[in-house]
């Protein structure tokens, strides 16, 4: 699989209706209508009532069960598979082999209604992927029953991250996360999890060419709540991707091509072979770290203190009117020197004021400071 061509392919098959990071079913209702070729089924209803929608594509004895959005505010793996639905649909040569050793079954937004509130969790409050064991929601029943009924022999089990997160303790940002999910308490090395390893590898080997140093593997710790633990303890191979930031991409467009790309990759695996003993190379991504802030404001005086601080800031995601804000919010002060920021601001030892020229921010909503009589946007 070339990574140029793929470059290249996701222009021409990007879904231009599904834009920035709020994603929800009236959204994609919309791109579904345009679709020809697959199955597209519901599968069951929301606890606000809303559909859970499924698609099915190509005819091949390989099955393979993606679901994307299990966390309502985790839309850049929903977008990544539309696109993926249109080089489907174009039958390219790159996804003809797929299709024709491979059937797909998709579930794009398994809770819609945490989507349509910007939530990781659903309208009872529930975290969907702490519910696996206990199966309380009806969003839990659904996934369920579309394993049990599908029977597949991989599972994709599609995420995003915080911008927190760092690829070991570096200042290299996760771009991409991924996790073989343990299956028990030992963690043990199963040929299902060596097969889930092995493919997490080859997507690595990409994408290491355009994003070096910048896929973070996940903490295997055990937990059976968990829907990739329970899967992975059902005896099959299942892959945890978490979309993360890329450098002023709050929108999470630029990951969203990453994602596509290594969406594609995964299934090409599978479709070739999956060979196991490349398994190896999964250890050589590093775990991840969380080293990041949205912004810190470096060497900064306070009234109240002699020292100069660092300030971290964080973004808290408001959704007003159905469109995502970026609300910048300070988390820490204190002196951050294994922290990096996506934003680094330098006060060089000036008072950081707001616009009032009174204190220090500490918490507030303002989405700028005063450095030095300069007036500095904290907004992304």
């Amino acid at each position: 699989m070339n990574l140029k061509s793929l470059k290249q392919i996701f222009l021409e098959v990007k879904t231009p209706e599904l834009f920035g990071r709020y994603v929800t079913n009236s959204h994609i209702e919309n791109c579904l209508d345009k679709l020809s070729k697959p199955i597209i089924s519901t599968l069951g209803y929301s606890v606000e009532n809303r559909p859970v929608y499924s698609l099915k594509f190509g005819n091949g004895p390989i099955k393979i069960l993606l679901w994307s959005q299990m966390h309502g505010n985790e839309s850049t793996s929903t977008k990544a598979l539309f696109d993926c639905f249109n080089l489907f649909e174009a039958e390219h040569s790159v996804s003809k082999q797929i299709l024709e050793r491979c059937t797909l079954m998709v579930i794009p937004i398994l809770n819609p209604d945490g989507a349509e509130r910007f939530t990781r969790v659903n309208a009872n409050k529930v975290d969907l992927n702490r519910d696996a064991q206990h199966l309380s929601q009806p969003e839990s029943h659904i996934l369920r029953q579309s394993y049990t009924d599908f029977k597949p022999q991989y599972c994709f089990n599609l995420h995003g991250q915080r911008t927190i997160f760092s690829a070991g303790e570096t200042n290299n940002v996760a771009t991409l996360s991924f996790l073989s999910p343990a299956q028990d308490q030992e963690r043990t090395l199963t040929t299902n999890r060596k097969a889930a390893m092995s493919i997490i590898a080859e997507i690595n080997q990409l994408l290491q060419i355009e994003i070096p140093d910048g896929i973070g593997r996940y903490d295997d710790g055990f937990n059976i709540n968990c829907v990739g633990d329970t899967f992975q303890n059902f005896g099959v191979p299942t892959l945890l991707y978490e979309a993360g930031h890329y450098k002023n991409d709050y929108e999470r467009e630029e990951v969203r091509r990453l994602m596509f790309i290594a969406i594609l990759k995964g299934l090409d695996v599978i479709a070739n072979g999956v060979n196991a003993d490349k398994y190896d190379a999964y250890f050589d991504i590093p775990e991840n770290a969380k080293c990041f802030y949205d912004v810190i404001i470096r060497n900064a005086k306070r009234k109240d203190l002699n020292d100069l601080v660092d300030i971290a800031i964080q973004y808290k995601e408001v959704l007003i009117d159905c469109k995502l804000q970026f609300v910048p919010v300070v988390v820490e002060v204190a002196k951050l020197n294994n922290k990096y920021g996506h934003k680094e601001i330098e006060a060089n030892g000036f008072l950081v004021e707001t616009e009032e020229n009174s204190e220090l921010i500490i918490n507030s909503e303002n989405d700028f400071v005063i450095v030095n009589n300069e007036r500095i946007s904290l907004k992304p």
